[in-house]
């Protein structure tokens, strides 16, 4: 079926099709646009057509999958200026300047990929199909993974509440992407189909899997232990361009407790991401305190605290965000996935200085140990995460190994009045289904929620108030099959299929098969 599209047309089709995708998300959740936005850029680049006589030129290909990428990121993303235009200090031309070096760069991966795709492509319709496929998560790996990554935005996670939810504790956030993925480009290969048979056949495939998410919905992959815990998450709602002013801690400390000792009678108390504005040494008097009146009340109190570790030998100090149980806890936790800018500088040496965004405080922190025990609460063992740590499937459930509960504090001041905080809610949603684990929430200004073992938000607070959230969460047991393998066997199997079209075409695949090659 051969188009001739102008090219600005073809540009703009693709520019949309990515600019669909965070629509699929919180707090749209317009799932069915997933594969759309997939038939929609697959169509416009003729990407699933045999090869012709004139191929695509690389440097074409390659600004195809750069326009969808930005126009994903640039759309889903956009939040990035308000962290460097609010908290930054950056002037509106810099800070969109940075935004716009920010989504465009990453969106390089995803041209990569395009680039790929089209230099290998076959004259098999059914095999660029499943090339695709494959390149697609493999590139939402890339991501995850390339320069500390950006596990955000995936198509999978628009689907907590559509027919697909019962696949997440299989297959996790990846596998409901590869089968959004599919699903828009079997669809697409159905509207051109040539007979009727082929086109029930394609329609029926994909079909099946939708239907059979439903049932595998009617599944509890794990065991209610018969415990509930009572939690009660403090927001303290203060302003970031204070929070780490000297004049501002005893006030915060003050606040902590204040909106802590009305709480008591709850089993586990949470504070939020760096709630303390002290190092751990030097906030030890305080953390004496409040432990020794959270064990009076039979209590835990889990909060978020930069540490210092001194090096014996050079003196030389490490910062770590961390996060500590105390009262009926008393274990720490260093995290291990920093935020880039936010945690730590790239390149600091020459960025340090420039503007104020690369000079933001506690932006030196280093990352933990991987050997690090859970946190405890009584008898309860905890899996932490702070911030950032939850967006990654796979590091979250090699964590959540033998966790009785979840558990993410976060600061997500930096979103402001961005769509951020609620996409970021919803993949820690995703992690408590995937796991089939309670997940409890602690923010310093919202959104603070419990969230049950399937993903569900059973208590949530409002943003940007001073509020404290009392919750119940139930002690589970038992292991998802995505908490025993994982998302590796997906990757292998792309990774292997990719391989395999790399030997192809190098040995100058050219084969027909009737069949397939007639399927559009």
């Amino acid at each position: 079926m051969k188009r001739t599209i102008p090219l600005p047309v073809i540009c703009i089709l693709l520019l949309i099709s990515g600019a669909l995708q965070p629509l699929t998300l919180a707090p749209y959740n317009f799932w069915i646009l997933g594969p759309i936005s997939i038939m929609l850029m697959l169509w416009a680049s003729q990407g699933l057509e045999p090869k012709s006589d004139n191929p695509i030129t690389p440097l074409r290909s390659f600004c195809y999958g750069w326009l969808v990428g930005f126009g994903l990121l640039g759309s889903g993303a956009s939040w990035v200026y308000i962290s460097i235009h609010n908290f930054g200090n950056a002037p509106p031309i810099l800070a969109g300047a940075l935004t716009f070096g920010f989504t465009g760069g990453i969106a390089i991966l995803t041209g990569l990929a395009f680039w790929l795709f089209f230099k290998i492509k076959s004259d098999n319709r059914l095999h660029n199909a499943l090339l695709f496929l494959a390149l697609w998560v493999l590139g939402d790996e890339v991501r995850t993974e390339f320069l500390t990554g950006f596990p955000w935005l995936f198509l999978g996670y628009g689907h907590l509440e559509s027919p697909l939810s019962g696949w997440v504790p299989i297959v996790g956030v990846y596998g409901i992407t590869c089968i959004a993925v599919a699903t828009g480009i079997i669809a697409l290969l159905a509207c051109s189909a040539e007979t009727k048979k082929i086109k029930l056949g394609l329609l029926l495939s994909i079909s099946t899997i939708w239907i059979l998410g439903i049932f595998l919905n009617q599944i509890s992959w794990a065991k209610d232990e018969g415990k509930t815990l009572s939690v009660a998450m403090v927001q303290s709602n203060i302003p970031q361009n204070i929070k780490w002013k000297r004049s501002q801690r005893k006030k915060t400390l003050e606040l902590l407790e204040k909106l802590s000792v009305q709480h008591w009678h709850n089993d586990i108390i949470i504070w939020p991401e760096t709630a303390i504005p002290l190092l751990y040494d030097q906030a030890l008097p305080f953390l004496n305190k409040m432990s020794a009146l959270a064990s009076e009340h039979n209590s835990t109190i889990i909060s978020g605290i930069p540490y210092r570790e001194v090096n014996a030998t050079s003196g030389q100090n490490t910062l770590h965000n961390s996060i500590v149980s105390i009262g009926q806890g008393d274990r720490i936790y260093h995290k291990q996935k920093l935020v880039p800018f936010g945690e730590y500088v790239p390149l600091q040496d020459i960025l340090r200085g420039l503007i104020d965004f690369f000079n933001l405080p506690m932006s030196d922190f280093r990352k933990g140990p991987s050997d690090q025990a859970l946190l405890n609460a009584f008898d309860y063992e905890v899996a932490p995460f702070i911030c950032y740590e939850v967006v990654y499937p796979d590091f979250v459930a090699s964590r959540a190994i033998g966790a009785d509960f979840l558990l993410t504090i976060s600061n997500d001041s930096w979103f402001g009045k961005s769509i951020g905080p609620i996409q970021h809610l919803e993949m820690a949603q995703m992690r408590a289904a995937e796991n089939a684990r309670y997940m409890i929430r602690g923010t310093n200004n919202g959104i603070s929620a419990t969230i049950n073992e399937r993903g569900k938000i059973i208590a949530q607070s409002k943003q940007f108030i001073e509020t404290t959230l009392e919750s119940e969460i139930k002690v589970m047991s038992g292991r998802t099959p995505f908490s025993y393998l994982t998302s590796y066997p997906l990757f292998l199997l792309c990774g292997a299929y990719l391989a395999w079209a790399i030997l192809l075409h190098r040995r100058g695949f050219r084969k027909t098969n009737n069949a397939s090659s007639t399927l559009v």
